[in-house]
């Protein structure tokens, strides 16, 4: 049995602010838009090459804007990550070394913690 992870809900308090971060900060594709009622809407990005998603969601979760944390995004450059995300605005850490690889660390407007990892080479 194949098991994929499609979508992970990422808890905003203002999806506007979130949606444009993600997509003119950060680089997500906005896949999808829509809002249900005037308490749902649901808007989905896709990082470049990846298969997961997150989405961007009211009325439809209890969690706390800005309560995620570890959510990770894997290049193959962390240096120019680094360079890119720093260029497009994000406050992003500088680049952390450890045996298991290379990471930058930022966090969206609400708190959310992402890191992005450089994976080391193998064998």
């Amino acid at each position: 049995m194949d098991l994929k992870l499609e979508l992970v809900q990422v808890p905003v308090s203002d999806v506007e602010r979130a949606k444009a971060f993600y997509t003119e900060k950060v680089g997500f594709n906005a896949d999808h838009d829509h809002r249900i009622s005037d308490e749902i809407r649901f808007v989905q990005l896709t990082p470049s090459g990846s298969a997961c998603s997150i989405a961007l969601t009211t009325g439809v979760h209890q969690m706390e804007p800005g309560s995620l944390e570890g959510l990770q995004l894997v290049v193959s450059d962390i240096n120019a990550a680094h360079a890119e995300l720093a260029g497009r605005g994000v406050e992003v850490s500088e680049v952390q070394e450890f045996p298991w690889g290379s990471f930058v660390f930022f966090s969206d407007p609400d708190g959310n913690g992402w890191a992005v990892q450089q994976i080391p080479a193998r064998g």
